[in-house]
């Protein structure tokens, strides 16, 4: 009778020293994947960091010349110009008016044919077209 409990007891201690090391075996593969994962994470954002680093609009240099010859071939007027120059910088209608002491409307009144002579139609566009015809820096 002790070997047979002897027995049973060797044989559940090894079932549970089995179970175990199956257990943790399955546990270092979760923990191995789950660092694979955080390791292929890591590798894309470096490389959508440095991505954007090299395609991101590089600013201009001080020898910046404006396109003249555009502004009069477009009718563009220099106070469009300098509403055009306000909303490059991100400012909103009530900024340029009192930065320009004029009203909103004319502001509104200003943008809109500044979109008719650029032909676009919303602030990111005009300001788009008109860093591409080298109007604005």
């Amino acid at each position: 009778m002790a070997r047979l409990i002897l027995f049973y007891g060797l044989a559940m201690g090894a079932g549970i020293a089995l179970m175990e090391w199956l257990d943790y075996k399955r546990a270092v593969r979760a923990w191995a994947t789950e660092v694979q994962i955080g390791l292929v994470a890591l590798l894309f954002i470096a490389l959508g960091i440095w991505v954007g680093f090299k395609v991101r609009a590089q600013p201009r240099g001080s020898d910046f010349c404006r396109n003249d010859a555009a502004i009069q071939s477009l009718g563009i007027s220099a106070r469009e110009c300098e509403v055009l120059e306000l909303l490059a910088a991100g400012h909103a209608n009530k900024v340029i008016a009192r930065k320009l002491s004029i009203s909103p409307n004319t502001v509104k009144s200003h943008t809109s044919r500044l979109f008719e002579k650029l032909e676009v139609s919303s602030r990111t566009q005009a300001i788009n077209r008109a860093r591409a015809l080298e109007i604005l820096p």
